[in-house]
Formats: structure tokens, sequence, C-alpha cells
């Protein structure tokens, strides 16, 4: 398999999708729409949406049904970075190489446009077509618990509440699976769900999606005292800064190198039932472990 044609080719259907599924810039009121439309094509590998597709795939060989679930995802996933860098949150500038919505647009526009893309997020997810085993209801209830005061907003919580404080490897991981991994694993979860993924199949990509979820973070901390703001698209540092627990600051570098490999080992375990029909998802565990930004 070529992974970059293939990831482009995905890209693209994701970015095709997305523009559709949003208000133009032009419609009514038109500010909040250039704002959503600015975060959300403002660049980013659309890992989430990707690997919605992928989960898919790996169920039935086809991704249409689940075009609209990784969309979803992906708003909601924007939407979280719009909040996450605005001052009463991580307070950051730079996002995907460029100036934050806040920075832009002001913050009570930049909070509107995270609150709209949320929202949107279930109307987009609630048009994925039913299966034998899913319907519209499942779809929603399960973007909702991943955003929700269980899932991403629960690790953002702790996150704030953590700051300064020592934080235990089993706290750290408490926050970066509901902050990180819980909206990674729905990502995954609604793809092969949208393809009729039977139970076992839904438990096994689950697995998979908690493990490449909580590697994808540690990658992330690691990157963030290694790499320079060019490189990462973002501030550099600003964990340090804002005295955040990481995997390198808890565990120490080296360690966390260890895990992030342990972490992506046991994701990948977790799709041997499936065979070859796993690759698409066995090449992204391996391109996450291995990037630079």
């Amino acid at each position: 398999m070529d992974f970059k044609q293939y990831w482009s080719a995905r890209q693209k259907k994701v970015e095709a999708a997305l523009n559709k599924a949003l208000p133009s810039s032009s419609t009514k009121p038109s500010t909040i729409h250039k704002a959503m439309r600015y975060s959300l094509f403002a660049g980013g590998k659309r890992l989430r949406p990707i690997i919605t597709l992928a989960a898919a795939e790996v169920i039935n060989g086809k991704y249409d049904n689940a075009l609209a679930a990784a969309c979803a995802v992906e708003c909601i996933h924007t939407y979280s970075l719009i909040h996450d860098d605005l001052p009463c949150m991580d307070n950051d500038d730079l996002r995907r190489g460029k100036p934050t919505s806040h920075k832009v647009f002001g913050e009570g526009m930049a909070v509107l446009a995270g609150d709209a893309l949320l929202t949107i997020a279930f109307e987009i997810v609630a048009a994925t077509r039913p299966t034998a085993r899913y319907n519209a209801a499942d779809y929603v209830k399960e973007v909702a618990y991943a955003g929700g005061s269980l899932g991403l907003i629960a690790g953002q919580v702790a996150d704030l509440e953590g700051e300064g404080k020592k934080t235990t490897p089993a706290q750290l991981r408490y926050i970066h699976e509901r902050k990180t991994a819980a909206l990674i694993t729905s990502s995954i979860r609604l793809g092969a769900m949208s393809s009729n993924a039977t139970e076992k199949q839904l438990a096994s990509l689950t697995e998979f999606g908690q493990n490449l979820g909580l590697a994808f973070q540690v990658i992330d901390d690691i990157l963030d005292i290694t790499q320079t703001s060019e490189q990462l698209g973002k501030s550099a540092g600003k964990d340090l800064k804002a005295q955040k627990s990481t995997y390198p600051s808890v565990l120490g570098l080296k360690k966390a190198e260890a895990e992030a490999a342990r972490l992506t080992a046991r994701a990948s375990a977790a799709l041997k039932p499936f065979g070859k029909n796993a690759e698409p998802l066995e090449l992204i565990a391996d391109f996450l472990l291995n990037r630079k930004n």
C-alpha cells in the first residue's frame, strides 16, 4: 500500500465533505461562518476523520457511510482547539501555523465559533445511514459521550486542575484517556458502526483506539519539548511554561518514548483479528509513532 497516496486521497474526501457540510462564509451571519471555516480549514492532518474512514474500511471495505461521522469528529476536534487556545484556557496565539481564532475574530466570536462547530457536529453525524445494528441515536450518543463531561471535557477539567501540581502516572493517564483518547476512540468506533461492525469487532477496534489515542498524546508531549514552534505549527514548550503534567515530565523523556512504543504495539495487537484488512490502521499507528509534528 502507498500510504502517502492513501492518506492524501482520504484527506481530499474529508475536505470536500466538510466544505459541503458547513454553511458558506457568506451565509448570514457571515462573521460566525467565516470564523468556523477559518479554524476548520486552517490545515491539520485530519487524523480523526481519516481513522473514521479507515475503521469503516476494516469492516467491509467501504467508507462512504462514514463520511458524515468523519466530518462530525473533525468539527468537535476543531471546536476543542479553538476553546483550548483561549486566554482563559491554554492562552495560545498560534495553531496550525496561523494566528488562533480569538486573535483574528476576538474572544467572544471564538467562543461562539467553537460552540457552533460542536453543535453542527450533532446535525452532521445524525445524517449517517442506519445499519442493521446501529441507528442515528447510537451515532449521536457516541459523539455526545466523547465530547461530554465524562470524555473530552473531563480530561480538560483534570488538566486545568492539575496545573502546577505533582501528578502521578495514573492521574496523567486519566487526563489523556479523556482529553485526547476519547475522541480518537470514538472516531474509530463511529467508522466501524457505520459499517455495521459486530460487537466483537467493535470491542477490538475500541481497544485499538484507546491505545492509539494515548500513544498519540505521549508523542505530542515529547514533540512539545523536542521540536520548534515552526516545526509544530503551534507554540512549543507551552506545557512546560504552564506547569502542566506531561509524559516526559512525569516519566522522563526516555521512558515516555518507550511508553509510546508500548502503546502503539498494544494498538497493533488489537488489530490481529482483522488480518490484512487492518493494514491502513496499522500504517496510521506507525506513522503517528514516528511523526515530527
